[in-house]
């Protein structure tokens, strides 16, 4: 009896067979994220109900997947070979994170959960359903002290959508950090004096994922901007759009320029700063200007950053100049500061800024010669248009005060909206064109407060010891592009089109595993 007890195995006992499905999930985890990453503009924006459910089931898939890594990790403790588990002490694998990143980590995910609840309750516990056809509300009763909609099968469609990028970005998160066969065998090769050297600045997976986003995005605005100067009028070259069907109002997959135009700012500020990093390295270990690579992302860059002008997006242009001046700013005064230092290699400095006078050059060429010509009429108009919108705003604030704690319910602003209008005569906007008031009104004071502090957990993460050491110049520059996407959010509604959002998101990921000191905590 005693004897066949001993051959009895623990459940959760590590075996070979679970390092394999390991590997396994890990590499279909990076199968999905890349495609997605290239699926989500050019399925027009995924704006279209069937371009959203691809997103979703593939964002559900990573997440089973992610659930799989982290059984085999976490309960059968398979120490996997991750930048975020390398000590830079000792140069080994450590199970150990530092206690600060462990709490972040564990916050953040208990905000993801806490979000996720929110929408879950308000889907579940409907204060009354929409029939779209005769436009009449059927109030039912709901608990007031939870969470709740206004209608419940917009709040359903929202559950499924965050619940699907929720996974998305756990899964990059996680993916990320993750060693490629060749850095696993630099990282154990290399002794404790060497384990400086074996981190690398920006590792395999972390690289391939910004040449896919930097290039599909150049290549992206290459085809906006032919069908802008063909004056064509499909979006593609294939679909002529129900909403927006005159070309000036489109721009390359997306019906509505400016939603082009947010995309554009959020990924080019990422593209110069992944083309500075790579420069900088570049630079220190050929002693020059002498790799020629990266500088096809400098090009991919400017051609971006011309986008939002050629789109003749108002706010677009404006942010994407805000980040222009930001970053110029901070290129000069890093730069003072470096020419002050011991260390500084001059010749290589003035390289890096020629470069950088070459991209602005490139950047408001292209913006001028195919899309000023558009842009400038609607610029002296932009007075105009922010008055319509402010008539907008002044109708919609009332119902922050009508349902100040739990909101109406995410999805639920253009159903519950018809009721503040002041007379028919008023706009009825799908979306209310500022996704910090249209969240408060939907997300309610509860779920607003809960996605900010999430946010605010990424913007810490660069600050806590631990993970994949990040360069100050890419770090800098993506948080650049994420701001300008906020600032936009003022006056557009960014976060309300799956592929901004989800690339906003993506990024959100890639910062939160980078941090100013490298490595996991020392045993």
């Amino acid at each position: 009896m005693f004897q066949a007890c001993q051959k009895v195995k623990p459940i959760f006992a590590l075996r070979a067979l679970d390092v394999q499905l390991y590997r396994v999930c890990d590499d279909l985890s990076g199968g999905l994220i890349l495609p997605m990453l290239l699926f989500s503009p050019w399925a027009f924006g995924t704006t279209q109900p069937w371009a959203i459910a691809c997103m979703n089931f593939a964002g559900d898939a990573l997440g089973l997947l992610l659930l799989v890594k982290l059984f085999i990790r976490k309960l059968k403790g398979y120490p996997a070979p991750r930048w975020d588990a390398f000590s830079t002490r000792s140069g080994r694998l450590s199970r150990r994170r530092h206690p600060l990143t462990r709490l972040l980590t564990n916050t953040l995910a208990g905000l993801t959960l806490a979000v996720l609840a929110d929408i879950l309750i308000s889907a579940l516990n409907v204060a009354a359903n929409y029939n779209a056809d005769t436009r009449v509300f059927q109030y039912q009763t709901c608990l007031a002290w939870l969470p709740h909609s206004f209608d419940g099968q917009r709040t359903w469609i929202y559950f499924w959508k965050y619940l699907g990028l929720a996974s998305a970005f756990w899964a990059v998160a996680d993916w990320l950090p993750g060693m490629t066969s060749a850095e696993e065998r630099s990282a154990l090769v290399g002794g404790k004096n060497e384990a400086k050297s074996t981190v690398p600045l920006l590792p395999a997976r972390l690289r391939t994922m910004l040449w896919l986003l930097c290039i599909n995005g150049a290549i992206l605005g290459v085809e906006g901007i032919i069908q802008r100067a063909s004056g064509a009028s499909k979006l593609l070259f294939l679909v002529q759009p129900r909403v927006n069907p005159d070309g000036l109002s489109q721009f390359g997959p997306y019906a509505y320029r400016s939603n082009a135009a947010q995309y554009f700012n959020l990924l080019w500020p990422v593209c110069l700063g992944f083309w500075w990093t790579l420069q900088r390295i570049r630079s220190a270990a050929a002693g020059g200007l002498r790799g020629k690579a990266q500088h096809w992302l400098l090009l991919c860059a400017a051609i971006m950053a011309a986008c939002p002008i050629i789109s003749a997006s108002r706010g677009g242009a404006l942010v994407s100049a805000g980040i222009l001046i930001l970053a110029s700013i901070y290129f000069a005064v890093t730069s003072l500061f470096t020419f002050a230092g011991r260390n500084s290699d001059g010749s290589s400095r003035w390289g890096t800024a020629g470069l950088l006078v070459l991209f602005l050059t490139v950047t408001l060429s292209l913006g001028w010669y195919f899309g000023w010509g558009s842009l400038e009429p609607r610029m002296e108009q932009i007075g105009e248009g922010y008055q319509n919108r402010e008539e907008m705003y002044e109708a919609a604030q009332p119902m922050t005060k009508d349902y100040p704690l739990f909101g109406t319910g995410p999805g639920t602003f253009a159903t519950v909206f018809q009721l503040y209008r002041f007379s028919d005569e008023t706009y009825w906007p799908e979306q209310l064109h500022n996704d910090w008031l249209e969240t408060r009104i939907t997300f309610g004071w509860l779920g607003y407060g809960l996605l900010l502090s999430a946010l605010a957990c990424v913007g810490l993460r660069w600050f806590v010891p631990g993970g994949i050491r990040g360069s100050r110049r890419f770090v800098v520059l993506a948080w650049l592009g994420l701001g300008g996407c906020l600032v936009h959010a003022l006056f557009d509604f960014p976060f309300q089109v799956h592929s901004t959002l989800f690339l906003f998101l993506v990024i959100c990921a890639m910062l939160f595993g980078l941090s100013r000191h490298a490595g996991a905590s020392r045993k």
